[in-house]
């Protein structure tokens, strides 16, 4: 028995990939691009596994999908693979188009020709398991409910827009040609191997370098915080007991505002790592320009997910964090790895030298 993983070196992925292998006695097959934030690094730890495969390749690319579902026959595709990182869907839209619509578009097709060919019991096992972000939801007031999978969608950036189209191709997958797919729309996730871009990791390698700590318009911006472990629970729960044609949310139950979460790395830090001239890591701390379209709140509500699948976090925001901290703390030949040439210029660009 295998699956397929696709985005598999990027940050959810590779800590699916891993604890997959950790759990679980079945082969994985990762397909990754291996744009910028695709990190074979993230993965070195599996080098002659043989129940690990990586292919470099585009998931757009359909007769490379369909020569590896014919080799390998999964009896699952898990789709991580995705651009994700809004602020870059700001200045390069186009490339968002065609990951998050055109190449999942691509990847459904492969899955559906496969899945049709497939024997009546393995046709009945397969599964296609789409991971999607609540960024869909669009922005709720502070004091609205949570998104539930109800909620309809109005997503708000190219990034959110351009995953909400790849939502509902999935679903309309599954109502037209009977593909059985699963879709899961998660809260922001953080935890290892985590791209320097997104606020904790990109605050953390700003803190110990020694520079400012940047945080959009007033930082109270809310979002709901996931550690990237249980999200990968989640998926494995999803994907073994899910419905087909069903979505869940799934959420750490972790509102913060990003003010707030920045305040509490610069806590740790203080604690683990004080900085050599005995000052807090906090007056690092510089509000920037807010960026074009800035959602206030996302929140999810995991009830569901609870309900019918018996899952919920194991890690409370205040765990998680100082999992993460310590992480990136004893790895920063990884970060270093990853923060060079490209990744400066591009932290330059975004918020001045």
């Amino acid at each position: 028995m295998a699956i397929l993983v696709t985005g598999g070196a990027g940050f959810i992925g590779s800590n699916f990939i891993l604890e997959w292998l950790h759990e679980i006695d079945e082969q994985i097959i990762n397909l990754d691009l291996l744009t910028y934030a695709g990190n074979p690094e993230n993965l070195a730890g599996l080098a002659g596994n043989t129940r690990y495969l990586f292919v470099q390749g585009d998931i757009g690319d359909m007769p490379l999908v369909s020569r590896l579902l014919t080799d390998y026959r999964p009896r699952a595709i898990v789709n991580f693979a995705a651009e994700s990182h809004v602020d870059r869907g700001i200045h390069r839209p186009e490339d968002f188009i065609q990951t998050n619509v055109v190449g999942t578009f691509r990847l459904l097709e492969a899955a559906r020709g496969y899945w049709q060919h497939l024997p009546g019991a393995e046709q009945e096992v397969f599964r296609f398991l789409h991971v999607s972000t609540d960024e869909v939801y669009g922005t709720l007031p502070p004091a609205a409910p949570a998104f539930t999978e109800k909620h309809p969608y109005a997503p708000n950036s190219p990034y959110s827009a351009s995953k909400a189209a790849s939502d509902h191709m999935v679903r309309a997958y599954h109502h037209t040609y009977g593909l059985p797919v699963l879709t899961s729309n998660c809260s922001n996730n953080y935890g290892p191997y985590q791209f320097p871009e997104k606020l904790i990791p990109l605050c953390l390698h700003n803190a110990l370098a020694g520079r400012t700590l940047p945080i959009y318009g007033d930082g109270l911006q809310i979002r709901d915080w996931l550690f990237v472990a249980d999200h990968c629970s989640a998926i494995r729960e999803v994907l073994a007991n899910g419905l087909p044609g069903e979505v869940y949310n799934i959420g750490g139950w972790n509102e913060k505002t990003n003010l707030e979460v920045v305040r509490t790395l610069c806590t740790l830090l203080d604690e683990l790592k004080p900085r050599a001239d005995g000052k807090a890591y906090g007056e690092q701390i510089a509000f920037v320009d807010d960026r074009p379209g800035h959602d206030r709140r996302y929140a999810i509500d995991a009830t569901k997910i609870e309900r019918e699948l018996g899952w919920k976090p194991k890690e409370t925001f205040d765990t998680g964090i100082r999992k993460t901290v310590r992480w990136y703390l004893d790895n920063r030949e990884w970060v270093d790895s990853v923060t060079r040439g490209s990744y400066r210029q591009w932290i330059n660009q975004q918020y001045g030298a």
